[in-house]
Parts: C-alpha cells; sequence; structure tokens
C-alpha cells in the first residue's frame, strides 16, 4: 500500500501533462528543453520507440535513432519529466512484440518497420 500524500501528489504530476498514446515500434519526437547556462532551448529528438516501461510517475520509455555515422543513438526519457516540452506521434509502425530491442542487431533496410494502416 502507498502512501496517500505520495500518491495525491503523483496524481497531481500525472493530471499536468498531455500523453499521446503510442507503444513500441511507433515514430515519436521528443521536444526537450535543454538548459545552457541562464538559457533554455528545444531541441527534438526524433526515433522509434523501442520500449515502454514503468507505471505512474516512474514511467519511461526508450527511443532509438540512427545518428551521424549510423551509430545508433538510444535514451530512456521519464514520461511525466519536466524537461520534456511535448511528445509528437509522427507514425504508427505494425509490430508484434512490446520490446524491439532486436533492432540493435539490424542495420539499413533490416531495421525498418512497416506503417500501421487502419
Amino acid at each position: 500500500m502507498r502512501n496517500k500524500y505520495i500518491e495525491s501528489f503523483e496524481n497531481a504530476q500525472i493530471a499536468g501533462k498531455q500523453v499521446p498514446k503510442f507503444r513500441a515500434g511507433d515514430t515519436l519526437r521528443v521536444a526537450l528543453r535543454i538548459k545552457e547556462g541562464d538559457k533554455s532551448r528545444v531541441q527534438n529528438f526524433e526515433g522509434i520507440c523501442i520500449a515502454r516501461r514503468g507505471t505512474g510517475t516512474g514511467e519511461t520509455f526508450i527511443v532509438r535513432k540512427i545518428g551521424a555515422n549510423s551509430v545508433g543513438v538510444e535514451r530512456i526519457f521519464p514520461i511525466y519529466s519536466e524537461n520534456i516540452e511535448e511528445i509528437t506521434l509522427v507514425r504508427r509502425g505494425r509490430v508484434r512484440r512490446s520490446k524491439l530491442f532486436y533492432l540493435r542487431d539490424r542495420r539499413g533496410k533490416a531495421a525498418r518497420i512497416k506503417e500501421l494502416k487502419k
């Protein structure tokens, strides 16, 4: 059983955020607020969501993108982080599993995910 004060604090954090419905295989654009000295700016990180885990305020998701020189870059984001400006769903992917760690071993066309048509 959780402490009722902690639970009410977590519910207040969750209530203030608008998070789109997404799952593993979807391509996301995460707008991050980055502080450099006394200035702050917004930088986008776009890639495929390969995993989602946890519940409540501790829920996180992993986004993988291919950076410069075909190097894979992964970042773990807490969904309800204050540094996340917004999460945009770019396209839905058609996958059959919830953890796509096998994409780490794939290169080029083998790493593609088909788009979900509705």
